[in-house]
């Protein structure tokens, strides 16, 4: 199946135990981008800056190839997955993560490049350029979802640029971030890791 296709239909997923009753919004799902994308990449890797050759990662850490937010395929390739999760998950809220994205890639990609300047995106003492791109593809995702009835929640990285007008803000590197976000009038879920983080050792 190529980048732009997808099977249909899909049947909702009921997860036993689990309605939204009893548990608020249900079960909610992530699909982290544009970084933390390895292994779209190693599926479809003209949806990269460089056209791979891409491997799934493997390791602890965060990988500097992640979606090329210059390439058109690189939209319709998003929309498809969302479409896909809209159809499975009946959920209001979708969270599509924004953190860990490093702009290494973009900055020499000449596709990235040339969306910067044709949207004109400009950097500032606090923000680049490919801040503002990664700006650009949360607020092209949110209108997306937003179109369906839906809304997105994303890591407090997406504050670093133009956060998208209408999402939800996860603070998860501590609560600066959280509290930054609800100044500017945003809905928060505060999970600062060193508390919340299962993976984390807690002591009394």
């Amino acid at each position: 199946m190529e980048a732009g296709q997808t099977q249909r239909p899909m049947e909702p997923i009921e997860l036993p135990g689990r309605n939204s009753s009893t548990y608020g919004d249900g079960d909610i799902p992530e699909i982290d981008l544009p970084g933390h994308m390895q292994a779209a990449l190693a599926a479809y890797p003209e949806l990269g800056c460089t056209g791979g050759l891409y491997e799934v990662w493997k390791m602890w850490g965060v990988s500097e190839d992640v979606l090329c937010a210059g390439n058109d395929k690189t939209l319709t390739f998003i929309e498809d997955v969302l479409n896909e999760i809209v159809d499975i998950f009946p959920s209001e809220y979708i969270h599509v993560g924004g953190d860990e994205c490093p702009k290494v890639r973009w900055k020499k990609c000449p596709k990235c490049q040339a969306r910067i300047k044709n949207e004109g995106l400009k950097a500032d003492k606090e923000h680049t350029a490919e801040d503002r791109l990664q700006t650009f593809c949360m607020t092209h995702i949110e209108k997306f979802l937003n179109g369906k009835g839906r809304q997105i929640i994303g890591w407090e990285e997406i504050l670093k640029g133009d956060v998208a007008p209408n999402a939800t803000v996860m603070s998860w590197r501590g609560i600066q971030s959280g509290i930054k976000a609800a100044q500017m009038g945003h809905d928060v879920i505060m999970v600062p890791k060193d508390h919340c983080y299962f993976d984390y050792y807690h002591v009394p």
